[in-house]
């Protein structure tokens, strides 16, 4: 008897969107400490984008298939592993093969679908949460009464950076691309957003707090904005670097670094250790969980595309006209 399959969404070689395509693959069995996802949702991120061109290879031993949220039900679990049980439902942090119809997960890697929220949303939550919370809450210490500024505030990862560091009581800053997507950012709870086509965010930062700056800075630009973000910090301000979209390097003014003590740090999720991700999760469910539970943070949804649309999810992804997450819907039942 042959072993069974799934629809999953392929790379059929590095490139633009079009080598984005559906194929049958063998349904994958949970290892050791793993569950088994029938996926009725899968979130869409910048990683993807980058795996599907070729600049961002999966780690060993991981799945091929692009995609590193899921939401779904757990449909079977693997040798050994406790604390959830078949029926489950729950979304997920993968470590790749999200654009399929199932997924095997580590256990310690899933968190429970959060009340009131269907699976289109819950989809949209582990890869901004788990990145938001590790980097802006952990490496960048930020706490009630700072000043917080995040770089990219209409992206999945800046509206959910703005939403938690508002509901943690610090003061929230922001830059977008155009004015649309400031006013977005402002609604959900900056002070300000800076337009970075036509506002310097060095300067409106200082005047807006008369010439402090921000304690932490979220930024996934990099290359010249290094820089800048130096002039933008407070003294002991953490710039936390979690992308390079404009470049890998930069000067570094080691001086100024030097005479106001900043800390530059930074971090990437996909090759951490199951453990750590676990330990990522175990702080979600304590300090974030209850926040969607009762409605006080909520993912923003910009487009919602069929799982055969995978190349169409890219290019609106690509075009960065979006405020929020591109979602895949997989399938409308977890059967």
């Amino acid at each position: 008897m042959s072993a069974p399959t799934m629809r999953a969404v392929e790379i059929s070689a590095p490139g633009g969107p079009e080598v984005l395509r559906v194929a049958e693959r063998p349904r994958p069995q949970p290892r050791a400490g793993e569950v088994l996802i029938a996926v009725r949702a899968a979130g869409v991120n910048r990683p993807d984008l980058a795996q599907r061109a070729g600049l961002y290879p999966p780690p060993p031993g991981a799945s091929d298939l692009p995609g590193l949220e899921v939401s779904g039900r757990i449909v079977a679990l693997g040798p050994g592993t406790a604390g959830w049980r078949v029926g489950d439902e729950v979304c997920a942090l993968c470590n790749g093969g999200g654009y399929a119809e199932f997924v095997a997960v580590p256990a310690g890697q899933c968190l429970p679908r959060p009340r009131g929220l269907d699976f289109i949303q819950a989809a949209a939550l582990p890869e901004t949460l788990f990145t938001v919370w590790s980097n802006v809450f952990e490496r960048g210490r930020l706490v009630i009464g700072e000043t917080f500024l995040v770089h990219g505030g209409a992206s999945g990862i800046g509206t959910t950076a703005i939403q938690l560091a508002c509901t943690f009581g610090a003061r929230v800053f922001a830059t977008a691309g155009d004015a649309d997507k400031c006013a977005a950012c402002v609604r959900l709870g900056a002070e300000r957003c800076f337009d970075y086509r036509n506002e310097d965010f060095v300067a409106g930062l200082r005047a807006a707090t008369a010439g402090r700056g921000a304690d932490v800075i979220l930024d996934m630009v990099g290359g010249d904005y290094l820089p800048r973000n130096l002039q933008a910090l407070a003294t002991d301000g953490r710039l936390v670097q979690i992308a390079t979209q404009r470049g890998r390097e930069a000067p570094l003014d080691l001086a100024l670094m030097m005479s106001r003590r900043l800390t530059l740090t930074g971090s990437t999720l996909r090759p951490q250790s199951p453990a750590a991700k676990a330990a990522i999760a175990a702080a979600l469910r304590e300090k974030v969980w209850p926040l969607l539970n009762t409605g006080r943070v909520r993912p923003q949804i910009h487009a919602v595309f069929a799982l055969a649309e995978a190349a169409a999810a890219h290019r609106t992804l690509e075009a960065g006209r979006h405020v929020g997450k591109i979602v895949l819907r997989v399938r409308n039942d977890a059967s």
